[in-house]
């Protein structure tokens, strides 16, 4: 009969170096989540969410799910401790981001006083193209809205409190500028016109069914219970198809969803916000495409990061 060798964890505060907790009698099986829950008995305002244990103190986070067994150490694990700050959940997270710019844009768009001047207040624009526009964004943000609650499942239980409170400046922000100028009084319509508007609005639906499709496909990647890691393959749904040259085509329509806006209101502040957009999604973008690629020996070499064949 084989006899358990227990392990022994010292946790360090990663600045001060100074030990925090020691635990006695770890099973080998643990994972860095049952540690978390052990120091979260002596230290009660850290929660594990809130927890970040390294290996080194300038190192990467450990995740919750890696064994204590199969980390580079010994029979006594030395780890470093971060607090990341107070945490909300993803969920909340993403209807703080999203139910502010929806609310925002119509108030813009129904001149509530004081936005405007006093004689366009409560009026509404001549032009069709802002009432469109309006109707657009607003379902960009509810569909946002229903995929968070009923769609997207989170890797990541929680954020911190200081992301969210950034996130949100930057898509109520945005929201509020762009908003301003497109119910302005003074708004002219885009330059050609009805085709100019029409072609952006069927661009716009098709990039939005898309973002959703990819959306309901990711979702449906992993099953609920399961730890098989898997990378995404087109489905039988033609918006899917796109999974043959981007790693992330839940951005592509994202950015092209935000292009057609540019188009349709031929607005600056949204065709600022849209370079922006595509900046940071780039960003992520690459970052999934570079776990894929080191993840799967199997990835198809094909595929770029956001843009197909370019980027």
């Amino acid at each position: 009969m084989s006899r358990t060798t227990f392990f022994e964890v010292e946790i360090l505060d990663s600045k001060t170096k100074t030990q925090l907790c020691f635990l006695d009698k770890v099973e080998p099986h643990s994972t860095i989540n049952d540690i978390k829950s052990l120091f979260h008995k002596s230290y009660p305002k850290w929660y594990p969410a809130r927890q970040a244990l390294k290996l080194d103190p300038k190192g990467k986070a450990l995740r919750d799910d890696e064994i204590l067994q199969d980390l580079p150490v010994g029979t006594t694990a030395t780890m470093y401790f971060r607090d990341l700050g107070p945490q909300l959940g993803w969920t909340a997270v993403f209807l703080a981001e999203y139910i502010g710019p929806l609310l925002i844009y119509l108030l813009f768009y129904f001149r509530l006083p004081y936005i405007y001047t006093h004689k366009y207040d409560f009026t509404t624009s001549p032009y069709p193209v802002v009432s469109l526009a309006c109707a657009c964004h607003s379902f960009h943000y509810v569909k946002r809205l229903v995929e968070t609650i009923f769609v997207h499942r989170f890797s990541h239980g929680t954020m911190p409190v200081r992301v969210i409170v950034r996130n949100c400046v930057y898509y109520w922000g945005f929201a509020a500028w762009l908003a301003y100028y497109i119910n302005h009084p003074l708004y002219t319509p885009p330059s050609y016109g009805e085709k100019q508007i029409n072609l952006a609005l069927v661009i716009f639906v098709l990039c939005e069914a898309g973002n959703f499709s990819i959306h309901l496909c990711l979702n449906n990647l992993k099953a609920e219970g399961t730890k098989c890691r898997k990378f995404p393959h087109p489905t039988k749904n033609p918006f899917t198809w796109l999974f043959f040259f981007v790693s992330c085509p839940n951005y592509t329509y994202e950015v092209g969803a935000w292009v057609s806006f540019s188009i349709m209101t031929q607005c600056v502040p949204v065709a600022l916000f849209t370079l922006v957009g595509f900046i940071q999604m780039t960003i992520w973008a690459k970052g999934k495409h570079k776990t894929y690629i080191r993840e799967f020996k199997d990835y198809p070499h094909l595929r770029m990061p956001i843009l197909p064949f370019i980027l």
